[in-house]
């Protein structure tokens, strides 16, 4: 079974190299999908090294074949524009998205997989917020993620504790079902309405995380907050 693990990229020169040793070394095979959405701090570059000079770590074993594909869109769009173009071109059998940053550990990837895997669950999502190690940061982030995911619960019926959390998981037919429309971040609740009125199986399983704060490179901001709320209504009416 290949899994495509689907990567928006959008100016993480700093974690890019590691992140994609560390999807690389989980035991699986895979396919990393790279979208590099106009990175101007030289993550494009490295992406088309990786592809012009071999540098990447295609091969390995039968049981952890790596193959990279890397994918540059032409200006820069957003997360969900990328992910939507990754979606469109990853060929595995099972989709995940995997954030460029460090923020969420590869490790944890084969523990989401794993109920799709033994066929008990169409999507599942990696939930930051039951009892798994995590970094201890913003307190409003949380105020505002806990209410975004209870007014997501709301409208889709689903009781989720972490509507926002990248890790996200699919089986590719329920990808091929939906229309991925939001350009950046309000890709989340929308393809949260989308999973559910599409009546998919959902499993959710804890993850580790180590959030960053905006030093570091975080980029959500309160606007993405407020678009959210649009999208979580907007999909809520369509039902």
């Amino acid at each position: 079974m290949l899994v495509s693990v689907v990567i928006p990229v959008y100016n993480e020169i700093a974690t890019l190299a590691e992140i994609i040793r560390r999807v690389t070394a989980v035991d699986f095979p895979k396919e990393l999908v790279l979208v590099d959405d106009c990175s101007r701090d030289g993550s494009r570059e490295l992406l088309q090294r990786l592809t012009t000079e071999g540098i990447s770590v295609v091969g390995g074993t039968p049981k952890n074949r790596n193959e990279v594909r890397v994918l540059l869109q032409e200006k820069n769009q957003g997360k969900g524009a990328a992910l939507r173009r990754g979606f469109s071109e990853a060929t595995g059998d099972i989709v995940i998205v995997q954030d460029a940053d460090l923020e969420y550990d590869p490790r944890d990837i084969p523990r989401v997989l794993q109920p799709i895997i033994d066929g008990e669950a169409d999507v599942v999502f990696g939930s930051r917020f039951t009892g798994t190690p995590r970094r201890v940061l913003y307190y409003w982030h949380s105020v505002l993620n806990n209410m975004l995911t209870t007014l997501s619960n709301m409208t889709s019926n689903l009781n989720l504790t972490d509507m926002e959390t990248c890790y996200k998981a699919f089986r590719i037919e329920v990808l091929r079902s939906v229309t991925v429309e939001e350009d950046r971040f309000g890709f989340e609740p929308e393809i949260t309405a989308k999973v559910a009125r599409g009546g998919w199986r959902v499993f959710e399983v804890p993850i580790s995380y180590h959030g960053r704060t905006y030093e570091e490179g975080k980029k959500i901001g309160w606007k993405d907050g407020v678009r959210a709320l649009y999208v979580i209504g907007k999909y809520a009416l369509k039902r």
